[in-house]
């Protein structure tokens, strides 16, 4: 679970994070995580979300929204079966703790800046 989130930081089971993060649907985090264009998410920045086959994938995009799906992103997962809620990271942080307590295959990435 999150613990706490704010600007440039994230607690995750106890750790602190001040990298962006990807929590695999086994609870894993991997951190820093970098894309391919910082502020524009592909499908190829989600391999390693992805080959764990989540049911959903929560995408934080940072604290004001900066970083946004690509065009058809959301499609493409969909078409793979798999649901992407795209929020900003507090929102998005809120959600992925939700689909954990409900039990849901869920994975998460998170910028934790802009």
């Amino acid at each position: 679970m999150i613990e706490s989130y704010t600007f440039g930081r994230m607690s995750i089971d106890g750790k602190l994070y001040h990298k962006d993060v990807i929590i695999l649907l086994d609870g894993r985090v991997i951190s820093p995580w970098w894309r391919q264009a910082g502020h524009q998410l592909f499908l190829s920045d989600l391999t390693a979300v992805i080959d764990n086959a989540p049911e959903i994938i929560v995408i934080g995009t940072g604290d004001p929204g900066m970083m946004k799906p690509h065009r058809g992103l959301e499609e493409e997962l969909k078409g793979m079966g798999i649901q992407a809620v795209v929020l900003p990271t507090q929102k998005a942080v809120r959600a992925y703790n939700a689909f954990k307590e409900q039990g849901e295959a869920v994975a998460a990435c998170f910028h934790l800046t802009c």
